[in-house]
């Protein structure tokens, strides 16, 4: 079994298609003039934005005007004629125009490549594709004809360029794997569009599988198995029955307004842990972000990241959201997620020790890079700020000293920034006691149901000795939840939940009744959580 990153959701059962890179080696091609090599250029730059134009076309048809969005850019790049009068002006030295083409799609190709800014960087890749297809053009190069092949089929590349994925007829692609990129690349992007199963970064694929091998792929588990057997195949065909009929019952809930049988109007959100997170809330009709899990930027490397590393991911986050809500929840660390640089004390109990806000405050240095990186980031979009595991309103009145801190730091470096509002999780039952006090300092209140159920009923959710106390359901907890609820309305301010809890049937009735706004969930439990609201009364 090959393993990779699951990119775009479903199964995939089929045939194996290699797609290997197509040689654009143009060292035998002889200057033919400076006239003859221009004339060469504009044909294929006619010839580039002819097919392109198709392109866009079809992927309008077949995956919407948003994904087409990505080659409408490379229209526009070959149309910008500073960057074809550079390619005329090294012809005019002596150069082939593949030459040419090569020199300034480079340069800007490292242009892109070394700006800090992820979005901008993205850039650099369709810089790559124009090039590729320019040269592909130039040399009559031959290519396997994507939108040609059988159904059933499984490509397979080291990557696709967005021009070649565009190509896919989805009736015929069971499945895409690539050797590089992630779920935020545009492969990734215009799969997940069309509904196409895709493993990424699955090193060596195109040498380890060969062309018309039997292949399953997972893309909920970024797994690719090769010649199943029958018994395989048809445990993945059940599956991906079960998946497909389950999918299109909830459709028909994708851009509905999430709104009870009485007419009140809630909104479902998406809980994510990374960046690359927000295309799968946006691709399961997620109204926004409840909760971004900010701890895994520092976890899987050995030293803290930097306030632009940070900066980088949440406007990365806010950039793909939209305009869309935001709500970054600071550094929750401590209990079960140990960062070994970060030199925290071993407890005998750590999950009522120092973590979460109490180390942050704690360590006020690590807390304003975060502050700080947050605070920049909201000017590309509506983010707002979550503190974890407050228990006391002297917890919440440091940390609004430590933002107005930030915030003229900021002021001071003359470095854009943007206020934001500010709320807390309320998943202690301190927390939940004392909500009609912290109403008052906080704009909005988060129930973390996981928390607050293991710290109400004292039980530990690994625990199978306790694990049937372990339930949101348990009367104390129902409790506290209300309370939070009902002290939030109290004092007009917005209350959501973001545990496990928000997408739970058995809950959903009794959190609409009591005036809960928004329900934030795991990304492919948001239509159906959706679909619970506007069922209920």
């Amino acid at each position: 079994m090959l393993k990779g990153i699951g990119a775009s959701s479903g199964y995939g059962i089929g045939k194996a298609v290699i797609i290997k890179d197509i040689n654009t080696d143009y060292s035998a091609v002889k200057f033919a003039g400076a006239e003859e090599e221009k004339a060469r250029l504009h044909q294929a730059v006619a010839d580039f934005l002819e097919e392109t134009n198709q392109l866009i076309a079809e992927v309008k048809a077949s995956a919407g005007d948003h994904e087409a969005e990505i080659l409408e850019g490379h229209v526009a790049m070959l149309n910008d004629p500073f960057m074809l009068s550079q390619m005329e002006d090294i012809i005019t030295g002596g150069v082939v125009a593949e030459g040419a083409v090569d020199q300034v799609c480079s340069m800007f190709i490292d242009m892109f490549s070394s700006v800090d800014d992820e979005l901008t960087r993205q850039r650099a890749s369709d810089i790559k594709d124009i090039k590729e297809s320019l040269l592909r053009i130039l040399l009559h190069a031959e290519t396997v004809d994507i939108a040609g092949v059988p159904a059933g089929s499984i490509l397979i590349a080291k990557d696709f360029t967005p021009s070649m994925t565009s190509q896919i007829k989805k009736d015929n692609v069971a499945a895409i794997i690539t050797e590089i990129g992630g779920v935020t690349s545009h492969s990734a992007i215009l799969a997940r569009a069309m509904g196409i199963p895709a493993v990424l970064s699955v090193l060596n694929v195109t040498d380890i599988i060969t062309d018309g091998e039997a292949l399953i792929v997972d893309g909920f588990k970024g797994k690719v198995m090769q010649n199943p057997s029958e018994e395989e195949v048809r445990e993945y065909e059940e599956k991906k029955a079960v998946y497909l009929a389950e999918k299109e019952s909830l459709n028909e809930y994708f851009g509905k307004t999430t709104m009870t049988k009485s007419g009140v109007v809630k909104k479902v959100y998406g809980n994510i842990g990374k960046a690359e997170d927000a295309q799968n809330v946006l691709q399961n009709g997620g109204e926004g972000i409840g909760l971004f899990r900010t701890e895994f930027l520092f976890m899987d490397r050995d030293h803290e990241p930097t306030e632009q590393e940070q900066f980088e991911a949440y406007s990365t986050v806010a950039k793909a959201m939209d305009g869309k809500e935001v709500i970054i929840r600071t550094l929750d660390i401590g209990g079960d997620k140990a960062i070994d640089y970060l030199n925290i004390t071993k407890e005998d109990n750590p999950f009522m020790g120092h973590r979460a806000i109490r180390y942050c405050l704690s360590n006020p240095d690590l807390f304003k890079k975060q502050l700080r990186a947050i605070l920049r980031a909201a000017q590309f979009g509506d983010i707002k700020i979550m503190l974890p595991l407050v228990t006391t309103l002297e917890e919440v009145r440091e940390a609004k000293a430590l933002i107005k801190a930030c915030e003229a730091e900021l002021e001071a470096e003359e470095l854009r920034y943007r206020s934001v509002d500010l709320g807390v999780m309320i998943e202690t039952p301190a927390a939940a006691l004392i909500s009609d006090l912290l109403a008052q300092e906080v704009s909005f209140f988060s129930i973390g149901t996981n928390d607050l159920t293991g710290y109400t009923m004292a039980a530990d959710r690994g625990n199978p000795h306790v694990a049937n106390l372990y339930d949101a359901m348990q009367p104390s907890v129902l409790r506290a939840i209300e309370m939070t609820i009902k002290n939030a309305k109290s004092a007009g301010i917005m209350v959501g939940m973001c545990g496990e809890a928000a997408a739970d049937e058995r809950m959903i009735p009794m959190l609409i009744e009591w005036g809960l706004d928004e329900f934030s969930v795991t990304p492919t439990n948001i239509l159906q959580t959706r679909k619970l609201i506007c069922e209920n009364e």
